[in-house]
């Protein structure tokens, strides 16, 4: 019997896991955002400010933050398949318990497991999607993968926000938590079990330790380039959307809650740019497509400065569509340019960087926002994603950075 050398498009096992991971997108990231929608309700609600609001979000992108790397841990030692399973039904149980927090504090601390729970997802699909299908193909499956969260995180963020807009913020949120026991279901029902991993126990003696393959990943100087995208760039990108919602209730633009969540339709951009950059990475290679993301991202946060609705539209829809692109490059490059034995750990350490971006600026920027105005808020994001456009042109340039 031959060794198994990934699955291929075309395939019915690549189609269920590229569906399967969908659905595990979607119930990972319409949970994680589900208060980024109602944020005004909430601030008022607590009364806690725009910062004090976004801690709502910040708490559950710690929470995977942290949890990342030890999910990857169970991972290497029972399988991608069931801590993925086991994360997504924890995550869920704990969001349905959110509604009925009735105090600040204990809606952090939900928020905050939340999370943890979620980090089984990302910690690990992107090791399995390098695992599981041929190498060439990687980087459109990972583009794939990342559509599932974009449409998780539109979904989260649209139904909360109708919802709450109607009923109030907690059923807002309880509405997000029924439509992902759904999508819970149809990735277990649908994710074919791994083929191409070799569980933790049977590899003991010939693998990395732990500590070994964190440290390789932490050493490499293309990992930390590509760390460094995902945390700067998923900081501007959280924060963007974490603020735009109170920039445009006041002047000039005075819209409603029920348009402002209109806005997160900007999503479907990132939904179709994120499989478009994985396919032109194939073809052109990745740090072409990662550079023209980032620059399309800039592009976008200029056109949000200037105070015209339908320039602000576009810009989101620029911003997003170019942010999205990048994250598929850079998450799906992160296990191919690892060593085959430390990919679980790559992919963790990246997300490591990307929701501890995301928590960081999230709430950080928010002061910035508050103190500073929106003009000076987009000018640190702005820079923020100049120097992860810096640091990709000089450190991943190399010959070696290409990845196969």
């Amino acid at each position: 019997m031959s060794e198994f050398s990934g699955h291929l498009p075309g395939s019915r096992e690549y189609r269920r896991l590229l569906a399967g991971l969908f659905f595990g997108g979607v119930a990972t990231f319409a949970q994680l955002y589900a208060t980024q929608a109602v944020l005004p309700a909430i601030a008022a609600d607590i009364d806690s400010g725009p910062a004090g609001a976004a801690l709502t979000v910040s708490a559950s992108t710690l929470g995977l933050a942290v949890a990342v790397i030890p999910w990857s841990l169970v991972a290497d030692r029972i399988g991608r398949v069931p801590v993925m399973a086991l994360g997504l039904v924890a995550a869920t149980l704990l969001g349905a318990c959110t509604p009925f927090a009735d105090d600040i504090v204990m809606l952090l601390g939900l928020r905050l497991l939340e999370g943890a729970a979620l980090g089984a997802v990302p910690a690990v699909a992107l090791a399995y999607l390098s695992e599981e299908i041929a190498p060439r193909h990687v980087a459109a499956a990972a583009g794939s993968y990342i559509a599932g969260t974009t449409v998780g995180g539109l979904s989260g963020r649209v139904i909360a926000g109708w919802v709450g807009e109607v009923a109030g913020w907690r059923w807002g949120v309880a509405s997000v938590v029924l439509l992902c026991v759904v999508a819970a279901v149809l990735f277990v029902a649908l994710v074919p079990s791994a083929r191409g991993f070799v569980p933790g126990r049977a590899r003991k003696e010939r693998g990395l330790s732990v500590r070994r393959r964190i440290l390789a990943n932490l050493r490499s100087r293309v990992q930390l380039a590509l760390y460094a995208q995902g945390f700067l760039l998923i900081g501007a990108f959280v924060a963007v959307y974490n603020y735009l919602g109170f920039h445009l209730a006041g002047a000039p633009f005075f819209l409603p809650p029920a348009v402002v969540t209109l806005l997160f339709l900007a999503y479907l951009a990132g939904t179709v740019s994120s499989p478009r950059a994985g396919m032109l990475a194939v073809r052109h290679g990745r740090l072409p497509v990662l550079v023209g993301s980032i620059a399309v991202m800039a592009g976008g946060i200029v056109l949000m400065s200037v105070p015209a609705l339908p320039v602000v539209v576009v810009g989101l829809l620029a911003f997003t569509a170019g942010f999205f692109g990048a994250h598929a490059v850079a998450s799906g490059w992160t296990p191919v340019a690892a060593a085959s034995d430390a990919r679980a750990q790559a992919s963790s350490l990246y997300y490591l960087a990307y929701y501890a971006g995301s928590s960081l600026f999230g709430w950080l920027l928010g002061w910035v926002f508050g103190g500073a105005g929106w003009s000076v808020f987009l000018a640190a994001v702005l820079v923020m994603c100049a120097l992860a456009l810096a640091v990709a042109i000089v450190t991943l340039r190399a010959p070696k950075a290409s990845g196969p």
